[in-house]
């Protein structure tokens, strides 16, 4: 009899904490918010180099400012070109939305014309400036304008992450799928995989630098090769500031005409 329970303890412990295992294992819609959502602060000013390589290995570098703004329902981001000449004082904005199902909303300032052009959603598969990030890839692609699904877990560059294939609702969207690694408890998108309309690997995204700056994580450096075109872009962030308190009217067609 007292073996009996013993067994009987025994299982029901294995089957509670088999429970507790089950409870706390994370779909991949919520491993894909938990990313969405990972907190970098209410603002943030930083000086972003944007490197453009091609497959003559010759260099175009690009000098940009850069202004980030959590408005509370919406993120409001600014960028001004500094250099070189032919692109300097050129503008771009994004405003992107909480609420569920709107886009959202680009402009990019050309002084060579002396105009704010507002991006078309017809225009977001368009590349920004020449690099290897199309306008779209600029915004924030809210987690439920896919179906996400756990395909494996595995180290990648010493990080265990879990590897997630995103597959856009919107069967007429620019890729077809996406694959990303997401290192566990950081919740930062390490490398992503971008998939063209006939589901061949077009572009590769890579984190190669993150640190942790007043508490936040913060990418730093990251690149993106479009394996196709044997092109890429790498961006970094230098002299970042967090919570510096960046005026709300920052972020308006008329300083982007105006400048910094």
């Amino acid at each position: 009899m007292k073996t009996t329970k013993i067994l009987v303890i025994l299982i029901a412990l294995l089957l509670s904490s088999n429970f507790v295992a089950f409870a706390q294992e994370l779909t991949a819609l919520q491993i894909v918010e938990k990313v969405y959502n990972r907190e970098v602060g209410d603002d943030m000013t930083s000086d972003l180099t944007m490197t453009l390589t091609n497959s003559a290995n010759s260099k175009r570098v690009r000098e940009i400012k850069q202004f980030t703004k959590d408005l509370g329902k919406v993120d409001k981001k600014i960028m001004f070109f500094q250099s070189p000449a032919d692109v300097k004082n050129t503008s771009f904005m994004n405003w992107s939305y909480d609420e569920e199902g709107k886009d959202d909303d680009q402009w990019i300032y050309l002084p060579a014309l002396k105009k704010t052009k507002r991006i078309s959603s017809d225009s977001k598969s368009d590349y920004f400036m020449g690099s290897d990030f199309t306008y779209d890839d600029l915004g924030d692609r809210k987690p439920k304008q896919d179906v996400h699904k756990i395909i494996r877990q595995e180290k990648l560059n010493g990080e265990q992450c879990y590897v997630i294939e995103s597959t856009p609702i919107d069967k007429d969207y620019m890729y077809s799928k996406t694959i990303t690694w997401i290192i566990k408890d950081k919740w930062i998108g390490l490398k992503k995989e971008f998939y063209d309309e006939d589901k061949e690997l077009l572009k590769e995204l890579t984190v190669e630098k993150y640190k942790d700056i007043k508490g936040f994580l913060i990418i730093t450096h990251s690149e993106m090769k479009n394996k196709q075109k044997d092109h890429k872009t790498i961006m970094e962030l230098k002299n970042v500031q967090i919570n510096s308190g960046i005026e709300d009217g920052k972020f308006t067609e008329r300083i982007m005409t105006k400048g910094i």
